[in-house]
């Protein structure tokens, strides 16, 4: 739930953020200097950018966090139960022998989301972020029964 609140406060920090560039952007605008009209201009972009940028990110979270209320519901959430270091770090190891099984498992059924999801689970817990976004992505897709790339 923290990180949900987190999440929460920072995009509303950063649509504030949004805001107020895009006010001084109106404000250099309306300045009629040709260098504070185009700086105005670029002004604009930021905030569709980053807004663009929040919305993908935000869609994405909500779209996984639903995936991961269905499976919960199916009694298909992976178990963590996972070796942690002395400071709460999992194991490097412990993530390895998961994620080799969960690779074998995507292997075996690789048009099931659920594979795709707890593979997504087992890179992130192998602090490989890329490719658990990227197999979460995956995940969604064949859920939601779009085609997916090889």
């Amino acid at each position: 739930m923290g990180g949900k609140i987190t999440y929460v406060f920072l995009a509303t920090v950063l649509v504030l953020v949004f805001g107020v560039v895009g006010m001084e952007g109106v404000l250099l605008l309306l300045t009629g200097e040709p260098a504070a009209m185009g700086m105005g201009a670029v002004a604009f972009l930021l905030p569709a950018v980053g807004g663009w940028f929040l919305w993908k990110n935000t869609r994405f979270a909500r779209q996984a966090g639903r995936l991961a209320t269905e499976l919960e519901a199916e009694g298909g959430l992976p178990v963590d139960d996972l070796k942690r270091t002395e400071g709460g770090r999992i194991d490097r190891d412990s993530a390895d022998e998961v994620f080799a099984r969960r690779k074998a498992e995507t292997e075996d059924s690789p048009e099931d989301w659920r594979c795709w999801f707890r593979l997504a689970v087992a890179y992130h817990d192998a602090r490989d972020t890329p490719r658990a976004r990227k197999a979460m992505q995956r995940a969604i897709a064949l859920h939601e029964g779009r085609p997916v790339s090889a």
